[in-house]
């Protein structure tokens, strides 16, 4: 019988990996449908940054109540999920407790202990959490992309840590021999008189059925990440080491735009030489993004990394005068968009074109133009994603290949384009305001 529950627990874990192996490989893949981009640069300052932001979670404590319990919760996940380790060893083998002899009495029961301590708290902020979204409501978590399932998936994770935090105070609670020890048990010796009346085997079957229930649940919730706004867990860290070093307001030029400007300067250049046949730059390049596809990997990155936080959107002076642009917004439907391009693949082996893209079936261009390219939204998110990046690609689609920007804004490139300057009239006449 002890032999069947080994092979089970091998069965459950090997499972559990396995499909999020398999998940993980399709998120590579969708990232991968992005254009490549060079970030190999500045390494030390990049290592620094994922230091700093995704590890020390310097940009959560801006907002110190939700940042304070946001690293409690951190620091709770991870280093209570080092006990997995032990459990797993446990399960393969058919030991109990395999380090407490290792470590001996007093190192183990000290670690243990922490790891109640830590539980708890992460409990009590989970629960804060939850009141924030459900019984506060604070206006971030109600605008309008937030409705059904995003909105649920927030509340399901905050559930999911209650429960498994309550089954591993549970789960030492129940186990007589840990208790009689004396040590490591802070929290849980206040809890095992509640099974005192219970029998023996009793109390044995809630202490197995709360560690199966743990080690099961982590394993759902492990997979569960690739589903939910939780990928940020996983994502943050390759986030934060990729992520744009240049000034913020800083904006990228086409390079197929800049070498025809250099052309057009250049006195000795043939204006009509052609590119060799079968080269890269024989092929016309697409001006811009209009699909998830001509956006590029970290862009793409991103989108998948959003917590849906909303301190991009709280902060975006658009959203907070009325407009319809969320930041938030924006990155959550370029993921939904490329989960969708994604199925898509799944489905046919290849992409199969549906019709759809994501200027107009997701964004639309009164979204896009509502942003005034402040980089609030940039400065805010504690992961450091950069919505305004695609915002300007999708922006510069419009312009450039639809010729589809507001009548301002043409007539202000226009008068450039004649002029020389943004204003109608000749530039003979520019400095005539000196005489005035």
């Amino acid at each position: 019988m002890e032999y069947l529950s080994n092979i089970l627990f091998a069965i459950v874990l090997i499972a559990g990996i396995g499909f999020f192996a398999m998940n993980v490989r399709k998120l590579i893949r969708n990232i991968k449908l992005g254009r490549s981009v060079d970030r190999s640069d500045n390494k030390s300052a990049r290592w620094k940054n994922m230091i700093r932001v995704a590890l020390g979670q310097s940009k959560m404590v801006s907002r110190p109540i939700a940042g304070i319990l946001h690293i409690i919760v951190y620091i709770g996940f991870i280093i209570i999920n080092i006990e997995v380790l032990e459990i797993v060893i446990d399960g393969l083998l058919g030991t109990h407790r395999v380090f407490e002899p290792i470590l001996g009495a007093s190192v183990y029961g000290f670690l243990i202990g922490t790891f109640e301590i830590l539980a708890i708290l992460v409990f009590v902020s989970v629960i804060i959490f939850w009141l924030r979204r459900n019984a506060i409501r604070l206006k971030r978590f109600l605008n309008k992309e937030m409705k059904g399932w995003p909105k649920n998936d927030g509340n399901f994770i905050l559930y999911f840590e209650m429960v498994l935090m309550t089954l591993f105070i549970v789960m030492n609670a129940t186990d007589p021999s840990f208790q009689q020890a004396g040590v490591g048990n802070p929290i849980s010796q206040f809890v095992a008189p509640w099974f005192s009346g219970l029998s023996p085997d009793t109390i044995h079957f809630i202490e197995r059925s709360a560690w199966w229930v743990h080690i099961v649940g982590i394993l759902i919730f492990l997979n569960y990440l690739y589903y939910s706004k939780h990928l940020h867990i996983l994502l943050a860290f390759p986030n934060t080491y990729y992520a744009n070093l240049n000034p913020k307001g800083q904006f990228n030029n086409l390079e197929s735009v800049t070498n025809e400007v250099k052309m057009m300067m250049d006195p000795s250049a043939d204006p009509y030489a052609m590119p060799a046949e079968g080269t890269e730059e024989d092929v016309p390049e697409k001006f811009g993004a209009s699909d998830v596809m001509d956006l590029n990997r970290i862009q793409l990155l991103n989108a998948y990394t959003c917590t849906e936080c909303g301190r991009c959107t709280s902060s975006c002076p658009a959203n907070l005068t009325g407009k319809e642009l969320s930041p938030r917004g924006i990155m959550m439907k370029t993921r939904d968009r490329l989960e969708e391009v994604g199925k898509n693949i799944d489905k046919n082996g290849e992409f199969k074109d549906d019709g759809k893209q994501l200027l107009n079936d997701y964004i639309t261009p009164e979204e896009l133009w509502a942003c005034t390219s402040c980089n609030a939204c940039v400065e805010e998110c504690p992961v450091n994603i950069d919505p305004l990046s695609i915002i300007m690609d999708m922006r510069r689609y419009l312009v450039m290949e639809q010729s589809a920007a507001p009548q301002e804004l043409n007539m202000m490139m226009t008068n450039v384009e004649n002029n020389g300057a943004m204003w109608q009239y000749s530039p003979m006449d520019r400095l005539n305001w000196k005489d005035e």
